[in-house]
């Protein structure tokens, strides 16, 4: 098999190994493909793995040899699936490896917006504690979480496990989901309407997949019915937020905080209203990056691709 690797210095800037693809078959990988060579580089390719390369219709059309994707990711809207399955091309993702990551990173967020670590320990190396009249100071408000209410919309894996570290902070949880299965419900976690979400929630947090039905969900309407105060987490797609909606709202206080590592278009324009906005937060989409993570989405793709050599293909989205 030939395996053309499109975009592989995000999943391996050189710190985990490809010699489990490279027993798999002639392996070629580029860090990173312009628009321009997509098609020039699958090639006669078998097999083609990208991470955030785009492979449309066209680029399908163009590449005959092609019968396998595998997306280094969980989501797969870069690939035209309906054209791939079309021609008969088999797509898989990888499900489920940064599930821990991403809940750290959540939980991470939170705390800064909580305790603005950064800005602290930025003021105390630029010499504000040295010239401190008083043992301690700080420079915004410090929020204790216990006891305060944190809503989630969605509740797959990601938001589950992020929902078990905030209850051991003593966090009360509201859970939206369109499915509203109140099969999750526990002590100290129910499932709720949105509306009521918006409404009692201290901290909402984002962790579902976008969807055109959800697509810039947080937005001047809804905003209006959140509490005074509230504080936002994005860990999951940049496009659930209508981002102007969310830089007024921050820079009239409506929302006191938003810690987010997902925008609408990355890298962001020079132009993204929240790039100035008051109290935010911004990482550039590292949540699912910990080398362990990584780890975990080689080995799953290494067997996807094993998987399908055998006739058996798990991990299938099209």
């Amino acid at each position: 098999m030939k395996i053309v690797v499109l975009d592989g210095y995000t999943l391996n800037p050189g710190d985990i190994s490809w010699s489990d693809l490279e027993k798999l078959g002639e392996l070629t990988v580029y860090d990173r493909t312009p628009k321009d060579l997509i098609v020039e580089r699958i090639g006669d390719a078998d097999i083609a793995l990208t991470n955030k390369t785009p492979i449309d219709a066209q680029t399908l059309a163009a590449c005959a040899s092609l019968k396998f994707i595998g997306v280094l990711a969980t989501g797969y809207n870069i690939v035209d699936v309906k054209a791939a399955r079309e021609k008969g091309i088999v797509v898989c993702n990888v499900p489920s490896y940064s599930t821990i990551s991403v809940a750290q990173l959540s939980l991470a967020l939170l705390l800064e917006l909580c305790h603005h670590v950064g800005d602290h320990s930025t003021d105390v190396r630029a010499g504000g504690w040295s010239s401190s009249i008083d043992f301690c100071y700080w420079r915004s408000p410090l929020i204790e979480l216990q006891g305060k209410t944190l809503g989630l919309i969605g509740y797959g894996q990601i938001g589950s496990a992020f929902a078990a570290v905030v209850t051991a902070l003593g966090m009360n949880i509201l859970v939206y989901t369109p499915s509203q299965n109140k099969k999750h419900e526990r002590p100290g976690l129910s499932v709720v309407q949105l509306d009521r979400l918006l409404a009692e929630s201290d901290v909402i947090s984002l962790h579902c997949p976008l969807t055109a039905d959800n697509t810039g969900m947080i937005n001047r309407d809804t905003i209006a019915k959140m509490k005074d105060g509230v504080l936002l987490l994005n860990t999951a797609r940049g496009a659930l937020i209508v981002e102007q909606d969310l830089a007024d709202a921050l820079n009239s206080g409506k929302i006191a905080g938003a810690a987010l590592d997902v925008l609408s278009t990355e890298p962001p324009a020079a132009s993204n209203p929240l790039l100035k906005a008051k109290n935010c937060v911004l990482t550039p989409h590292i949540a699912w990056a910990p080398k362990e993570a990584r780890l975990r989405l080689m080995a799953i793709t290494v067997e996807n691709l094993k998987r399908y050599a055998a006739g058996e293909p798990q991990n299938v989205v099209n």
